[in-house]
């Protein structure tokens, strides 16, 4: 009934073919889940969360892509990296070496092609010969923000334009908002390089927690307003504080990809290294939160986090109401 009335206005407007002809003169495709190039994995992550209540957004029914590249392939290992438009020289600074380091390190940059740390991530990423997606607020047809055409233009060359609003749509304030659903379900992680008290990077940041997915941030000056953002997700205990690409890299480590291929391939399907610790500190019969088990565990709490979402896919742990239950390999979803 919500999406109902939310199309009522344009439910017999049918601009099917009209889109398709404007996305193919950009040189752009539509993609649906059922093209193998569908980021199947990183937006199950956004139905899981929907389905137990969480209120970050559903999986995009499909999205409007430029670019020669596989987009299921090209996030197989991906990080966002997200924050201010008004970034100082330290951001901008770091933003660059963060995109240009994860790059190297084979990792592709997500992020959102605004002015700032959005900007000097991507233009790390290609400076290094990586590759960058870029999630827009309004068609792949239009260059947003206009300062940033010919960086968007590179970015098609070198890696993909994505979009879940057809050709010709504007940005819009919520636009931008639903679109940071994608950026952290995309990404393996989240660093949080600058960012307000106020800044629409929190709200990615908070997906990305509400995904399950490693959440990071970069410790700026205590003086510096544009850090303050920062340094609550670090007080707080959401984010683990990273100075580098390669601390990026040892936080998000793959864990869904490695989970499932350890839990599937492995011949007694038991998880192994910190998943193992998880599992262990997990109880058969009583619920527990993701905190306790961090104590239980020793691993750290924003791992455990990012962990658990992960086992329910492939039956090593179950979520109720009250927290999260052991479960035995072989039992759940990720066994189909």
């Amino acid at each position: 009934m919500a999406v109902a009335g939310e199309t009522e206005a344009r439910r017999r407007e049918c601009r099917a073919e009209e889109d398709l002809r404007l996305v193919a003169r950009v040189g752009g495709r539509l993609v649906v889940p059922e093209d193998d190039e569908w980021p199947a994995w990183p937006f199950t992550a956004l139905a899981n969360a929907a389905r137990n209540g969480g209120r970050c957004g559903l999986e995009p029914l499909a999205l409007w892509v430029r670019g020669a590249g596989p987009l299921g392939g090209l996030v197989e290992r991906a990080v966002a990296v997200v924050g201010s438009r008004a970034a100082s020289g330290y951001g901008l600074h770091v933003a660059a070496e963060f995109g240009a380091g994860l790059a190297r390190a084979g990792v592709t940059v997500v992020s959102g092609a605004a002015y700032g740390i959005d900007g000097a991530a991507h233009r790390g990423a290609l400076s290094a010969g990586g590759v960058t997606v870029a999630v827009l607020a309004c068609g792949v047809d239009r260059a947003y923000p206009a300062g940033h055409t010919g960086l968007l233009e590179r970015i098609c060359a070198q890696g993909l334009v994505v979009s879940e609003y057809p050709p010709e749509r504007t940005p819009a304030k919520h636009r931008f908002l639903t679109r940071n659903r994608i950026i952290a379900a995309l990404g393996d992680g989240t660093v949080v390089v600058e960012a307000g008290r106020r800044s629409g990077a929190k709200n990615t940041a908070a997906t990305t927690t509400a995904l399950g997915r490693v959440l990071m941030a970069v410790p700026g000056p205590v003086t510096s307003l544009s850090s303050l953002g920062c340094h609550d997700l670090l007080r707080s205990g959401e984010a683990v504080p990273v100075a580098s690409a390669a601390e990026v890299v040892e936080s998000t480590g793959r864990l869904g990809v490695d989970l499932v291929e350890s839990a599937r391939r492995s011949d007694d399907g038991e998880p192994k290294g910190e998943a193992l610790r998880v599992h262990e500190a997990l109880s058969p019969a009583v619920e527990l939160t993701a905190d306790a088990v961090a104590v239980e565990s020793g691993v750290e709490p924003a791992r455990v986090r990012a962990l658990l979402p992960q086992m329910e896919l492939v039956g090593l742990a179950s979520r109720g109401h009250r927290g999260w239950k052991r479960s035995q390999p072989g039992s759940g979803r990720g066994d189909a």
